[in-house]
């Protein structure tokens, strides 16, 4: 009967901190914009590739 009392602190200590570690959340901004990871990756924000230069090849 005792385990029974421990496990129910138990799950409401953990359950508190889930919602405190939620609102944490929600407060610094981590579900501020959950569609922009999709279409970052469309974005074309990267360097341009360098361009090889033709090597000349010498005719026998």
């Amino acid at each position: 009967m005792i385990s029974t009392f421990y496990l129910i602190g138990i799950g409401l200590f953990v359950g508190f901190a889930a919602w405190l570690l939620f609102i944490w959340a929600v407060k610094s901004g981590q579900f501020d914009d959950p569609e922009a990871p999709k279409y970052r990756m469309l974005d074309d924000d990267d360097e341009p590739a360098k361009q090889a230069k033709p090597t000349e090849k010498k005719k026998p």
